[in-house]
């Protein structure tokens, strides 16, 4: 157990951290940033 417990405590603050972005709505953000780049990437944006 002593050496899972730095996994466990990396694994929920990072859950906590996604949740709160989730929360905040920051996904939608992210997703348009990835289709601009994408979109320029190819050569149409």
């Amino acid at each position: 157990m002593k050496n899972r417990l730095p996994a466990i405590i990396i694994l929920l603050s990072g859950s906590l951290l996604a949740g709160i972005g989730l929360w905040r709505g920051e996904a939608g953000e992210i997703l348009l940033k990835g289709i601009r780049i994408c979109l320029e990437c190819i050569g149409i944006g």
